[in-house]
């Protein structure tokens, strides 16, 4: 009986040195294409964008400008660091931050729910606690 638990969990133990590096690649890949695409989608319609945080998004303490470039730079620079793995935890808890910060400035969220930036949060903490990364 021992050596059938010992074979099990040696077998769980390759089974999740294997699948873990593919399960933390995905979550980067998956946040940082959703964070790309809406950076991308501003930088496009910037006129609506300054709109958006002129009249709709609430941003707490700084001006609606400076919210909206800082915005928009978090979306298309971050990603970038994380899909190449490079200092990834501090850019997964930069963007957990600024995931946060969006549900807050945008009261509309609350009403017909956020489960998305939840997913996207947890796939971001997942990233902090067991990430990897490289530091060149």
């Amino acid at each position: 009986m021992t050596k059938l638990l010992q074979l099990y969990n040696l077998t769980v133990n390759k089974m999740i040195c294997f699948s873990t590096p593919l399960i933390l690649l995905f979550t980067r890949i998956w946040v940082a294409l959703i964070f790309f695409k809406s950076g991308y989608l501003k930088i496009t319609t910037w006129d609506s964008t300054l709109y958006l945080f002129e009249e709709e998004y609430q941003v707490p303490i700084i001006p609606w400008q400076a919210a909206a470039y800082l915005a928009t730079a978090a979306e298309l620079i971050l990603p970038i660091f994380l899909i190449l793995g490079l200092f990834t935890r501090p850019m997964a808890a930069i963007l957990f931050m600024f995931n946060i910060i969006a549900v807050i400035s945008y009261p509309i969220l609350w009403e017909s729910g956020f489960y998305d930036h939840q997913l996207w949060g947890l796939m971001l903490l997942i990233n902090v606690i067991w990430g990897q990364e490289y530091y060149p």
